[in-house]
């Protein structure tokens, strides 16, 4: 990416951070390119238009998007969206906060309640 970007940022609370992020990372590059390293507990996806960083710590994944301009939502919900997937038992929930310190968007498992609001 050589244009200019935006970065989003979010720390999602669970005991299994290295797990999440290696499953993330394996299903997410499978369209573009990723790597999971294991021992550092540090790994990168390279989507067209964007990058997303993970990072396992003491009991959080730690998330970094960096896209372009204008791409920033997409990422963050397509990094939550499959983060939270994939986190279904344990009910992860992704939120972003912006570079400026802004909102960004939230991920979480929809509740049968909630769907039945989304399709009525």
């Amino acid at each position: 990416m050589d244009e200019p970007t935006v970065t989003s940022t979010a720390a999602v609370a669970t005991d299994r951070p290295g797990r999440y992020a290696k499953q993330l990372v394996a299903h997410l590059s499978r369209r573009s390119a990723g790597e999971w390293d294991e021992e550092s507990g540090t790994g990168w996806i390279e989507f067209s238009s964007a990058r997303a960083e993970l990072t396992s710590g003491a009991d959080v994944l730690n998330l970094l998007v960096r896209a372009a301009p204008g791409e920033l939502d997409r990422y963050e919900d397509v990094v939550g969206r499959h983060l939270v997937r994939f986190g279904t038992r344990d009910e992860l929930v992704v939120r972003w906060v912006r570079a400026d310190r802004s909102p960004g968007s939230q991920q979480r498992r929809l509740d049968d309640d909630d769907e039945d609001d989304r399709a009525g």
